[in-house]
């Protein structure tokens, strides 16, 4: 298996050279050896640069004095170098891994506690590859700033200011550009998605969101969220988690009040939590009271342990008040219902246009029995994740009178 990994992953960086790399010898490694940062080999750094400089000064123009002190914003041309030298820092490998890093776009007096190097590095695909291993961890940025008409890599932050230009390597070729949404909050928002030749610009100006389940409305609007005591996060954290585990799953939110979901279960059920497992609640609801979050660390772990139990074969079943009933749960049709013929698709992204498809071009079964039990339960959501990072939200839309299929994994990364 390591081998088969190995050849997929040199064949995948092959192709990204084939497709990307600039007319002429030059080559990355050639270009930054020399210090010529004014030619980018990845296209796609300098076709967006100046559309995502754009974003991040209406940002801090939109917000409120306060962000109009954070960081000096890049311009265009650092943008792009930063997207450059990323790019191509994710298609080595260091140890045999892929890298996986975060750059953060600051002077190193503005960091908290920084970790300063006596000697600032150059802002090259292999010094930022061999750095990898080092602040693979989930909160550590690599700090980069200017010195002259250079960029260097100057040490590591664990804390950055709203609106700080963040830019994650999640894989080979797999870059997201995402920022602070406010001081006190330890969340992002995604900007953008660098996927070779594929990039995305998310959308934030939603149209009529009346009807959209209230996780995909905190995914959407995490900046007008209540900061504290936000219940709806937890299905986001949940989401998150269930992306991660990498082995594809679907989790069930369906109403306390009610068990009117139980038409659309297969019985007997293999895995019944008896009585029902309530931590997750108890977190949430005690957090609430308190008018404060949950303790992170616990939060994590129970979000975490409900998570792995949709890589199960079958769905995992909790209410909307976060208490698990159930896992590897089969949905079938209820007797006299109609079979799920169409669904609604969107992406938050720009450019993107609603479409109206059969479930089964979202994915197998998994997909197909989601949208069923959307379509059946339409008081109930169904989140569904794929082995290949898709993530989908089916929800009753009363306004298109269909399923809505919400594509969010440019969310969730």
């Amino acid at each position: 298996m390591a081998a088969a990994g190995g050849c997929r992953w040199r064949e995948r960086r092959r192709t990204f050279r084939r497709l990307l790399f600039t007319v002429g010898e030059a080559s990355p490694e050639a270009a930054y050896s020399t210090g010529d940062m004014n030619q980018p080999l990845y296209p796609a750094a300098r076709t967006f640069a100046a559309r995502l400089e754009e974003h991040f000064a209406q940002q801090v123009e939109a917000g409120s004095p306060d962000w109009r002190a954070g960081p000096p914003l890049p311009d265009a041309p650092a943008i792009e170098a930063l997207i450059d030298a990323a790019f191509w820092s994710s298609l080595q490998r260091e140890e045999g891994k892929a890298p996986e890093i975060s750059l953060a776009f600051l002077p190193p007096e503005r960091a908290l506690g920084p970790l300063l190097l006596a000697a600032p590095l150059p802002l090259s695909p292999r010094a930022l590859a061999r750095l990898a291993p080092a602040v693979q961890r989930p909160g550590i940025h690599l700090g980069v700033w200017r010195e002259g008409d250079q960029l260097l890599v100057w040490g590591t932050t664990r804390s950055v200011p709203s609106f700080c230009f963040v830019l994650e390597v999640l894989g080979p070729g797999l870059l997201v550009v995402k920022h602070r949404i406010r001081e006190d909050s330890a969340k992002f928002r995604n900007v953008a998605v660098f996927e070779g030749e594929d990039v995305k610009i998310l959308s934030w100006k939603a149209g009529d969101v009346s009807d959209h389940p209230s996780v995909l409305k905190t995914m959407l609007a995490p900046a007008s969220s209540n900061p504290k005591g936000e219940s709806d996060e937890v299905l986001l954290r949940l989401a998150v988690s269930m992306r991660a585990h990498k082995r594809g799953g679907t989790l069930l939110v369906v109403p306390a009040e009610t068990e009117a979901w139980r038409d659309s279960i297969v019985r007997p059920i293999d895995y019944v939590v008896g009585p029902a497992f309530t931590e997750l609640a108890e977190l949430t609801r005690d957090a609430t009271e308190r008018d404060s979050s949950p303790a992170e660390g616990a939060l994590g772990r129970v979000v975490d342990a409900v998570a792995g139990l949709t890589a199960v074969d079958g769905a995992t079943l909790i209410t909307d008040r976060y208490e698990l009933l159930a896992f590897g749960v089969k949905i079938g049709r209820p007797d006299g219902r109609a079979r799920v013929e169409q669904v609604v698709l969107t992406e938050p992204i720009e450019g993107a246009v609603a479409s109206v498809v059969a479930p089964s071009q979202l994915g197998g079964t998994r997909h197909v029995s989601a949208a069923q039990f959307a379509q059946d339960q339409p008081d109930a959501v169904a989140l569904v994740a794929s082995q290949d990072g898709h993530f989908t939200i089916f929800a009753w839309s009363p306004r298109e009178g269909k399923v809505h299929a919400h594509r969010v994994e440019t969310l969730l990364m």
